[in-house]
Parts: C-alpha cells; structure tokens; sequence
C-alpha cells in the first residue's frame, strides 16, 4: 500500500476503527458481485468476519482483488483468509472485532463453534480517501 500522510491516518482510524458497513466487490468469470458489509479498519487493512462457504469468500479463492467503498472513500486490495475465527494466531483482532461489533456479534447470525466463521482481512493496495475538499491518495 502506498504511505498515507499522518492526517489520511487519523482520518481512517476516526471514520474506519469501528464498526462501519462498507462495499465490498468481488469479480467471478468476468462479471463484479458488491455487497455490504460490517468492517474494522486498521493499519491498512479492513477485517470482516464471514463464513468460509460464502460466494465472497469462493470468488475470493479464485481471484483476491477486490475494490471496497466507504464513506467518501473507494480503495482496491488483496483478500485474505486468516482461517477460523477461534484460532490462537487469530486471538488479538478476534477481540478487537468483538469489541467493535458488540451491539450484533451475539445475535445468534453468527456460530463461533463452526470453523467456517472466518475472518476476511482485506489489505489495501491504493486507495482515495476525500475529506472536508482535501484528496487523500495511496
């Protein structure tokens, strides 16, 4: 990822550190799938909980580029599967997700028993983060 300047940074932890819903496309036999998600940014990257049998994560295995839009905010990146939400290798950001996502993480859509509730960490690649008529670009 390019550098972001320290004011891009504090930009992107204010608007992205918690739980947002962002855009997420995927591209499968040349036609591009968007959908919504709940995401956490930090150090140039996003983080998404989701289920390993989902088309995301299928077109994802076939091809990891990705676009993703946010608020005044549109960047491309690498998909990666950091595997099974439990794991020990997944321990610290498993509970900065639970702690960003506490209002919904328990609602029963979620089963952290099964070893296909994954985490998707999106690591952007270039992006274009616009704020207050100032252009952002890495």
């Amino acid at each position: 990822m390019g550098k972001l300047s320290p004011e891009a940074k504090q930009i992107m932890i204010e608007r992205f550190g918690k739980d947002t819903v962002i855009a997420v496309a995927t591209v499968e036999n040349e036609v591009p799938y968007v959908r919504y998600v709940n995401a956490y940014y930090e150090n140039g990257a996003f983080y998404i909980i989701t289920y390993a049998l989902s088309n995301k994560m299928k077109q994802l295995e076939k091809n990891p580029n990705v676009a993703i839009a946010g608020d005044w905010f549109t960047a491309h990146g690498k998909g990666v599967n950091l595997g099974y939400f439990g794991r020990e290798e997944n321990r610290l950001i498993a509970e900065k997700l639970k702690t960003a996502f506490a209002e919904w993480i328990d609602n029963g859509h979620n089963n952290f028993d099964d070893e296909n509730t994954i985490i998707l960490c999106i690591e952007l690649t270039d992006g274009l983060l616009l704020s207050h008529g100032t252009r952002y670009e890495f």
